[in-house]
């Protein structure tokens, strides 16, 4: 195995004469002097780790490798005329539905393809997200304008339960309609419904 080979040759000793503090050194040198990457890295340790718990029978080993470090690059911000820009490129009012979600409410595309009438709270412009990102449920904000858009792509008759039909086609999936053509109505669970004119 070419991590036990890599340290016998580091510290020119047989592996199970070296120490947890020995090997913690090796691995700072992969990191630091050979800049290895920190997949590599791991792949050593998990090496080293069944060579000295499994094959030598040690009980316990300190060594381990720093986390990998997160980027620090900030995201790019769009100005207000490139997302209309963008909006205005899509050709269904489902596309249109789902990009002013996803970025008026900054969600993920997981979060917004599993949302349901009843995350969507009208009166405290909020969104519940339920397992977002590490599992946790959070709460973000609903703009005036994105819930306009949601209320003209609803389904009459929607349910609290029921998914937003992003999957679906049909009348809601067609052509891009403003949310000034929509007629709207209190549904269930104080939720408001979406009704086109006839």
């Amino acid at each position: 195995m070419w991590a036990v080979s890599g340290l016998a040759k580091f510290h020119r000793r047989s592996p199970d004469q070296i120490s947890d503090a020995e090997v913690q050194a090796y691995l700072l040198h992969q990191i630091r002097e050979r800049h290895s990457a920190w997949s590599t890295c791991n792949i050593v340790v998990q090496g080293l780790r069944f060579l000295y718990h499994t094959t030598l029978k040690r009980e316990r080993t300190t060594f381990t490798i720093p986390s990998p470090r997160q980027s620090g690059k900030l995201p790019v911000l769009l100005s207000r005329e490139e997302i209309q820009r963008l909006l205005a490129a899509t050709h269904t009012r489902k596309q249109y539905a789902i990009l002013a979600t996803t970025y008026g409410a900054g969600l993920r595309l997981g979060e917004v393809i599993h949302l349901r009438v009843s995350d969507i709270d009208g009166e405290r412009l909020t969104i519940r997200v339920e397992q977002g990102k590490g599992g946790r449920d959070r709460y973000t904000l609903l703009s005036t304008r994105v819930l306009e858009t949601l209320r003209a792509y609803w389904p009459p008759g929607a349910s609290d339960g029921l998914a937003l039909p992003w999957q679906g086609g049909g009348a809601a999936a067609g052509s891009v309609n403003g949310p000034e053509n929509v007629r709207r109505s209190q549904g269930p669970g104080g939720h408001h419904q979406a009704r086109r004119h006839p």
